[in-house]
């Protein structure tokens, strides 16, 4: 981002020259589902609100729902469970927590995202306004492609952290969770599971960093393209 910065400031006297046609093509065409798909993954992972419900009966309190809200960036530790009634069950009834803390998870998932959306952001503007310089000048092209690389690596490593953090949220916010209750456990209490807001949304998340993944990945043959690695190796391979 310090790099785009430094580079628009440095090509602002150049003059602009606003060329759309360029969305056309494969290397503006790419950016914007880019741009697109990050917001997605953005949306689909950061907006999420959900809850567990269970069904509790205990001394002086007869089925009564409890709930745990929970929401980004999914610290469940630090979310409790309504109690069933602030003087209901004998005294047998203490604070009960959801366990486990995934935030780092979530949040490198979601960071990763909003950085690539103002990245290519950054970059359309380049490609639109400014798309001669581009040309140009060699070390924007191969800047261009090496943050490529780095982003798709980097989208590799937050999907897949992020998609073994939801497992774990699915399994401290389902049905398990009931044997790891202690006040579940005492004389004359019983709880059942009832329901769990369904996680589909958080599904799609991880299909997006996927799919973000490989949109990257494959940007970087274009980007190359661009690059006068490109250029010497056709020479190379044309010379007799």
């Amino acid at each position: 981002c310090l790099f785009l910065l430094a580079a628009l400031i440095a090509i602002g006297m150049a003059g602009l020259r606003v060329d759309f046609g360029l969305l056309l093509e494969p290397l503006g065409f790419v950016k914007v589902l880019e741009w697109i798909f990050a917001i997605l993954a953005f949306a689909t992972c950061g907006s999420f609100q959900g809850e567990t419900i269970l069904l509790v009966s205990c001394k002086g309190v007869v089925n009564k729902t409890v709930t745990a809200s929970f929401a980004y960036p999914f610290r469940l530790n630090t979310v409790e469970f309504s109690a069933p009634d602030p003087k209901g069950c004998g005294g047998t009834w203490t604070d009960v927590h959801l366990v486990g803390n995934f935030s780092s998870s979530a949040q490198f998932f979601v960071t990763l995202a909003a950085l690539v959306f103002l990245y290519c952001i950054a970059a359309l503007v380049v490609y639109i306004g400014y798309n001669h310089v581009y040309q140009q000048n060699n070390k924007f092209p191969l800047t261009d492609m090496i943050i490529s690389v780095l982003t798709a690596f980097l989208w590799l490593i937050s999907t897949f952290v992020w998609a073994k953090a939801l497992a774990g949220i699915k399994m401290s916010t389902g049905a398990s969770i009931i044997p790891g209750i202690e006040s579940c456990k005492a004389q004359g209490t019983t709880c059942s599971f009832v329901s769990v807001t369904s996680m589909g949304i958080l599904n799609v998340s991880v299909v997006f960093g996927l799919l973000n993944m490989f949109l990257w990945g494959g940007n970087v043959w274009f980007l190359y393209k661009d690059t006068k690695l490109h250029n010497q190796w056709n020479r190379i391979s044309e010379n007799p």
